[in-house]
């Protein structure tokens, strides 16, 4: 072998040696956070220059809490709070974790823009339409509602190891995980994007994020909450200002990371948690989702200081949490 070929050999296993010492954050979970940690991470390494490597995944809420319960990801992207199962299946493994509330979202429910019959849906339409009892009997639109077109309805939603499909059960049709399966189901929301942009009488729901990207191609519904929510009868559409205080009923919901407390002994992963909370106010509405208060990020950063494991939701989801109750009771900890 020259002495060029050797050099060069030498040099890619020096340079190989280098990447793999290179300490390795890995996140998975919701889609719906995603957009939030990956900006995170990127800024990050940016700061680190290149002396810390952070993976993003997105396999969903439920998906990243198996991987995370069996401790192979250090930080779990998750749009709603761990649920009793999943608490356990950590706590049999010795999985603990920091609960971190980092931002607001609402799921939105869109439609194509061609739908010219449609600019609001009541709850109770919605619990119609997604009910598990009205797969294969509500499949056209006269049937929700008389005065709608007798076309079929081409439905489009989170898949079930989604935290949205989750949140928007619970909130829409009373149980979490409880819907009709003939849809159009994925745990990738532009995925859903495509499909609803591409039906005209089509109808689906997906983070605001995703929508707020999209708003050339869907058109978004107006939401009557009924008598539990702040409007009672009053069509409410979906932004910063309805989310912050909860007039956007029932589709507003904290979304959160949870990070491994074995793993917040590396000093990458308590330093990128930090850069986390510390920016997230800036980071968070430039990814199109609504930033806490700073007091919000303050408990944050207090919580990580002083090491505060579990989580104040009990193993359950809760629908219509507006902030200042999920500031009481972060304060509680």
């Amino acid at each position: 072998m020259s002495t060029k070929m050797c050099f060069i050999l030498a040099m890619t296993l020096v340079a190989g040696i280098a990447k793999a010492q290179v300490p390795t954050i890995k996140i998975d979970g919701s889609s719906t956070v995603f957009p939030i940690t990956e900006a995170m991470a990127e800024e990050f390494q940016t700061a680190q220059k290149g002396k810390v490597r952070v993976t993003v995944g997105i396999s969903g809420t439920g998906g990243g809490f198996k991987k995370f319960c069996r401790g192979e990801t250090d930080v779990q992207n998750a749009s709603r709070p761990i649920q009793a199962s999943e608490m356990e299946t950590c706590r049999k493994a010795d999985i603990k974790f920091l609960e971190l509330a980092v931002a607001y979202d609402a799921t939105v429910v869109v439609v194509n823009p061609k739908n010219t019959f449609l600019n609001s849906i009541t709850v109770d339409d919605l619990k119609k339409i997604w009910a598990p009892e009205s797969q294969g009997k509500i499949t056209k639109w006269n049937q929700v509602n008389p005065k709608w077109p007798a076309e079929n309805i081409k439905l489009y939603g989170a898949g079930s190891d989604s935290g949205t499909f989750d949140y928007f059960t619970e909130a829409i049709v009373g149980k979490a995980k409880s819907s009709r399966g003939d849809y159009t189901a994925s745990e990738d929301d532009n995925t859903l994007v495509t499909g609803i942009a591409n039906d005209k009488f089509a109808l689906g729901y997906i983070p605001l994020a995703y929508y707020e990207e999209n708003k050339a191609k869907l058109k978004v519904l107006g939401i009557i909450g009924g008598d539990k929510a702040p409007k009672k009868m009053e069509a409410v559409m979906p932004t910063r200002e309805t989310v912050e205080s909860g007039a956007y009923f029932p589709l507003s919901r904290p979304i959160f990371i949870y990070v491994n407390e074995k793993s917040m002994k590396r000093a990458e992963v308590s330093e990128f948690t930090k850069f986390y909370l510390s920016n997230a106010a800036k980071i968070v509405p430039d990814v199109k989702y609504v930033a806490l208060p700073p007091k919000a990020y303050e408990l944050g950063q207090e919580h990580v200081k002083k090491n505060k494991l579990g989580t104040v939701f009990g193993g359950h989801t809760e629908v219509g949490l507006k902030i200042e109750d999920l500031l009481k009771r972060e304060g509680t900890l």
